[in-house]
């Protein structure tokens, strides 16, 4: 065929524009998410600074026999006879395992993890897409209905009960389908081991992860997320208010370089106080007798809690309180009449009901409440004395302060107790015996995985007098030294609320302890490398340091808004000086959504803008070449937000001002709330302070390292978790892991290192400063339980109110 004209090429459509190699077509009809702009970086390289030193850690290692197989994904739904469906919250468990004992040949004789609800994962796949199985359940105790023996309207069953109960007993008939849903390859986790993490890889560490839950909730122990509580008094304290801190244990998996470990550490729940109702009731209100009880409170603290009776050892989920006393409060009850079998029906009080016809004596019940049972449009009554509560309950309402410190107090353990009874729990837990995982061909150690850390040495401060000193241990005092920059004071005032009191010598002393600092504002110490303009990448180019944070309000209050808090350094070279910018935003949101906020073309309310312009003014009218952000309480799963959602606020606010300003940004997670500790082979104490680990136990491709800065006095130290997800600014390893450290000792007030970076613990501050100006607390207890049905938008945030331009420009929040 010849070559075509010239003339002939006029007549053909252009040429397709060329397809990046890196792009692949979509297939006509499918829409592609969008990717995220940035990922969480890899890392470049490993610290080399400190000195050497080996480690013990709370990983155990975890072997898999095959990769090559596939989890299959099937969806669980539970039915009664009638069709109406089964909430298989809390009694899934039990149908599952009958399933499994009733039809072993019909499902292959394979062993399969269940999360307990709508899930069922197997290792390979059933022959057939759909199973459906019929089984009798004898009890189904989690939330049944009530019978005669707890009374409410006529005192018996509804139609649709009377159809679920006829057959003898308690048993039920249950419809159980299982169908196809998704096909996991376990490939996903051994790719994920050599740093190419997939969709796949988080599907997979959930199976892994159900599978434990199964072997803790076949031992009868309350799970709680990754944690598992048994039920033993020997691990209950009593924290007084009716209120038990309960110790169980968290286990996760865990990608890491050394590979796929399970992380396994002592955790702390809150539970209920088991025994009588009354009782909880006196020692949760903190009152003696049981007319001094508000029954108000008690109706919302006891909403949910499971009681068992005391006459029918039957157990029941509590749904509110009767309006009525036990002796006022009636209900209807059928009685036979004649030999035809008619019923009439009568009106008879709870108490009549329990002392006459069930002949069960009440010594107190008659004038209080009764514990109600039943469904909104049909209660069910049962006399307060005859309810006990059951063990294991969640509690999970605001501790008061004195809980909160009794709680610390008691689930403390220094180091080498919790590594014993770490021991002893993998030992009783016997993961090696568990049916599921020996299917799925996964064995744990018993060893605690040993790593190698460095020691990172103290910074040098500078204090007064031109003086530069180490701090040892992570500790120093001001005896015999004066502060950095004292201010003078010139006004004060002292309030006298004793009459034994001596003012005269409490002046003298304060003026004398005054004049020996040089102090009671200015700063109080001083990195010696930050005085001498010597910290790389930070004191040559300018550059502004954030620390960001949102608190949120107490659990169970839907209704308070979060505080977002930003503190940013100011009077650059320093980075031992900060200024907050604090904003309010909807309840329970981590995101902060008001880091830039334009209000026109030329004007931006946002929080950035704000620090952005102190920075500039205290900073000899420098705008910032670098700015690292120290974020703190987001999980890996926000790490995308963080990066793509937050990051570009923060970059938009820049533009606002100075469409030609390109600053460059590092960005920095910081988590406290992870379950990694290290230890010291064969001693006593915590890790020394400056300890880092960056190789073991962290991702396998990730740059993240642990530091635990700070000196552990009482219990197991817990190190800081950091991640850098973006580095612009290009530190390596030892100078970003320095700086970090370095952050740990400018915190002004106190003389130790802290744990986490000081940017954080001032923003942490701030929030919790800034929340005691709204007075939350006039907001209804109720009104949590009303709004946490809609939409966090939905709820109005109150704002803040504007501080003084001195307050403002001040670490107020130290």
């Amino acid at each position: 065929m010849g070559s075509p004209s010239h003339k002939g090429s006029e007549y053909l459509p252009p040429p397709p524009p060329i397809v990046p190699p890196n792009v692949v077509p979509l297939q006509s009809g499918k829409v592609a998410a969008p990717a995220p702009k940035r990922l969480p970086m890899a890392r470049r390289n490993h610290g080399t600074k400190g000195t050497p030193m080996t480690l013990l850690t709370n990983h155990f290692e975890v072997r898999m026999r095959q990769t090559e197989g596939y989890f299959c994904h099937y969806s669980v739904a539970l039915f009664y006879e009638d069709g109406h469906p089964v909430d298989g919250k809390g009694i899934g468990r039990k149908i599952l395992d009958k399933v499994q004992e009733t039809y072993s040949h019909e499902l292959e004789g394979k062993h399969f993890a269940y999360d307990g609800e709508k899930s069922l994962f197997t290792l390979g796949s059933f022959q057939r897409k759909k199973l459906e199985f019929t089984i009798v359940v004898e009890d189904l105790s989690s939330n049944r209905t009530a019978r005669n023996d707890s009374p409410g309207g006529d005192g018996s069953p509804s139609e649709g009960d009377r159809k679920r109960m006829r057959r003898p007993s308690r048993s039920k008939v249950i419809r159980v389908e299982i169908s196809y849903a998704a096909k996991i390859p376990m490939q996903a986790i051994a790719n994920a081991l050599r740093g190419q993490e997939t969709e796949h890889f988080q599907e997979a560490m959930r199976v892994l992860d159900i599978i434990l839950r199964q072997n803790a909730a076949n031992q009868g122990c309350l799970l709680v997320r990754q944690s598992f509580f048994h039920n033993n008094p020997r691990n209950f304290a009593d924290l007084g208010g009716g209120v038990m801190g309960c110790r169980g244990f968290h286990s996760s998996f865990r990608a890491t370089q050394s590979g796929l470990s399970l992380n396994m550490d002592v955790s702390t729940t809150m539970i209920v106080k088991p025994g009588p109702v009354v009782n909880f009731l006196l020692a949760n209100q903190n009152v003696r007798e049981p007319h001094q009880i508000d029954w108000n409170k008690a109706k919302r603290v006891l909403k949910n809690l499971r009681i068992n009776t005391n006459h029918s050892n039957t157990e029941y989920k509590i749904t509110g309180l009767s309006d009525l006393p036990c002796n006022q409060q009636t209900f209807s009850l059928k009685q036979k009449s004649g030999h035809n079998g008619d019923s009439d029906a009568i009106e008879i009080t709870v108490y009549e009901y329990f002392v006459n016809n069930r002949h069960i004596k009440l010594e107190y019940s008659a004038d209080f409440p009764c514990i109600n049972v039943g469904k909104p449009k049909r209660a069910s009554y049962i006399p307060l004395e005859l309810c006990t509560l059951v063990s294991l309950q969640r509690y999970t309402k605001a501790l008061s302060n004195q809980q909160r410190a009794s709680l610390v107090e008691k689930s403390r353990q220094k180091p080498q107790e919790r590594m014993g009874v770490l021991t002893e729990a993998m030992r009783r837990n016997n993961y090696g015996a568990d049916q599921m995982l020996r299917s799925f061909g996964i064995s744990i150690g018993t060893q605690f995985t040993q790593v190698e850390g460095r020691t990172l040495p103290a910074p040098k401060l500078k204090v007064g007098n031109g003086e530069d000193f180490f701090p040892r241990g992570g500790r120093w005092n001001f005896n015999n030294k004066q502060l950095v920059e004292p201010m003078q004071i010139k006004w004060w005032a002292i309030v006298n609320f004793s009459a034994r009191c001596d003012i005269r010598s409490l002046c003298n002393n304060l003026i004398r302890c005054g004049e020996m600092k040089g102090m009671l504002g200015g700063m109080n110490s001083l990195l010696t490398l930050e005085h001498s303009r010597s910290i790389p990448l930070v004191s040559k180019p300018v550059t502004m340091i954030l620390g960001m944070d949102v608190s949120h309000g107490s659990p169970g209050r839907s209704d308070l808004p979060s505080i977002a808090a930003v503190v940013s350094s100011r009077q650059w070279p320093s980075i031992s000086r900060y200024r907050a910018s604090v904003r309010t935003q909807s309840p329970k949101v981590e995101m902060i959504a008001n880091l830039f906020k334009p209000g026109s073309e030329t004007e931006d309310y946002g929080i950035i803008r704000e620090l952005f312009v102190d920075f500039y003014s205290t900073s000899g009218k420098r705008k910032p070449e670098n700015i690292i952000i120290f974020r703190d309480g987001v999980s890996e799963s926000q790490f995308n937000q963080v990066l793509n959602i937050e990051l570009d606020q923060i970059i938009e606010a820049s533009k606002f001002l100075d469409e030609k300003w390109s600053p460059k940004f590092t960005v920095i997670v910081a988590q406290k709330n992870h379950h990694t500790k290290f230890f010291q082979s064969g001693r006593p104490e915590n890790v020394p302070p400056g300890t880092v680990v960056d190789k073991g136990v962290c991702h396998p491709r990730n740059n993240d390292f642990y530091l635990c800065a700070h000196a552990g006095m009482i219990g197991t130290s817990r190190p800081t978790h950091y991640h850098v997800l973006h580095d612009e600014i290009g530190f390596s390893a030892d100078d970003l892991q320095e700086l970090v450290h370095s952050l740990s000792y400018v915190y002004q007030r106190s003389t130790t290192a802290v744990s986490v970076v000081t940017p954080i613990c001032y923003a942490h501050l701030a929030a919790a400063q800034m929340s005691q100006f709204i007075k939350f607390d006039e907001m209804s207890d109720t009104s949590s339980s009303h709004n946490a049905m809609t939409s966090a938008g939905s709820i109005p945030v109150p704002e803040l109110p504007v501080l003084h331009e001195r307050v403002c420009n001040s670490m107020f929040f130290c």
